[in-house]
Parts: structure tokens; C-alpha cells; sequence
């Protein structure tokens, strides 16, 4: 899965539809090949997005946790000690 593409569930304040919308964009991109697709194919990608956007919203709206959310700043934190020890 692409690296761009974070976990939106469980977060105080709650994920925003731009976050859901870039988190499908990264994945129509990986699963298509395409960065930017040619003019053919750019509806069908738009679409791919939207439909994506569509879904991935629904569930974020379906799940149930009893876990406290996460919080964004110490999870970003994290998540950069990670990388320093992954790439140095």
C-alpha cells in the first residue's frame, strides 16, 4: 500500500473530507499507474475518486471503537521517530 495513505479512524479532532479526499486520490493513483492521467482517461479517474471519497466516508461513519481517540500531533510524532529509525 502506498506510504501516503493514512489511517483516518479513531482521531480528535475527526478527519476531514479533504483528508478523505487526498488518502483516495494516493490510492486511485497507486492502483491506476497514473499520476496524473491523460485527458481520455481523467473522467474515469475523477470518478474513481469520488467513488472512493464516497465509500471510504461511509465507513468511517459505520466503525464503532471503544478506544479513546488518537491524537493527531503525538501520532505525527510517532510516526516521524519511525522514520528516522527506519531511514536514519
Amino acid at each position: 500500500m502506498c506510504r501516503n495513505i493514512r489511517m483516518l479512524f479513531n482521531f480528535d479532532p475527526p478527519v476531514t473530507e479533504d483528508e478523505i479526499r487526498a488518502a483516495s486520490l494516493q490510492f486511485v493513483r497507486k492502483i491506476s499507474g497514473f499520476n496524473k492521467p491523460s485527458k481520455a482517461n481523467e473522467a474515469a479517474f475523477l470518478a474513481a475518486i469520488d467513488g472512493v471519497v464516497h465509500v471510504s466516508s461511509q465507513l468511517l461513519a459505520s466503525l464503532e471503537t471503544t478506544a479513546p481517540p488518537k491524537n493527531r500531533e503525538e501520532e505525527a510524532a510517532k510516526a516521524k521517530a519511525r522514520s528516522a529509525n527506519r531511514f536514519g
